[in-house]
């Protein structure tokens, strides 16, 4: 594990550094980022991914989310959303959704929007880390139960997709953040910290357990 916190640019994230980043260490993000959680994620799926004919009205959504995503972060995050008194929104909580969820979609939508990282927490499966080490990506481990905290990180709202479709916890959060702080938990090598320590713990239960 690295003590150095390694800086990084979002979007535009050359996959070269994200090969050179390992499980433990810690990053900080500053630039654009864009939630997404279960909703969006199956929108993703159903719409650009599975759907061979994409309508005409869905395509200026993925040209957004692409302009943002490409070499970029998407966040799994249903934010606590305010608007302020000349009428932007502001993040009040922006804490991490567990990630576990998205398992079924996630592997595709990094190849669909060429992604260099997803935020969350509790870790991924091994078909999100096979993406990691094929497309060049990394999983983050943000830290739960500061939602408040981690909102601070959020400088500005840059802009919203599918809000009233989706509601304000599913919608798509185009936002700005700085010295957004996460630790690499599933890097490009095939290394899991949250697998290592699973492995750990099993090993240790069955030790415990022997002395009974």
């Amino acid at each position: 594990m690295s003590n150095n916190i390694i800086q990084l640019k979002s979007p535009q994230i050359k996959e070269e550094d994200i090969r050179k980043l390992k499980k433990g260490d810690i990053v900080s993000i500053s630039g654009v980022m864009v939630t997404g959680r279960d909703v969006a994620h199956k929108y993703l799926k159903d719409v650009f991914i599975k759907n061979e004919n994409i309508p005409d009205e869905e395509k200026p959504i993925l040209d957004e989310l692409k302009k943002h995503l490409d070499g970029g972060i998407l966040y799994h995050c249903g934010p606590v959303v305010n608007k302020d008194e000349n009428g932007n929104y502001r993040f009040s909580a922006a804490g991490p959704t567990t990630s576990i969820r998205e398992e079924p979609y996630e592997y595709d939508v990094i190849k669909l929007l060429n992604l260099r990282g997803v935020i969350g927490k509790g870790g991924m499966g091994d078909k999100t880390l096979s993406a990691c080490q094929k497309f060049g990506a990394v999983y983050l481990h943000a830290i739960g139960g500061a939602a408040v905290y981690t909102a601070e990180r959020v400088k500005k709202v840059i802009g919203v997709l599918k809000l009233e479709e989706f509601g304000s916890p599913e919608a798509f959060w185009i936002i700005k953040v700085e010295n957004f702080e996460c630790i690499v938990t599933m890097d490009s090598h095939g290394e899991s910290l949250h697998k290592s320590l699973l492995e750990q713990s099993e090993k240790k239960q069955k030790e415990i357990m022997t002395t009974f």
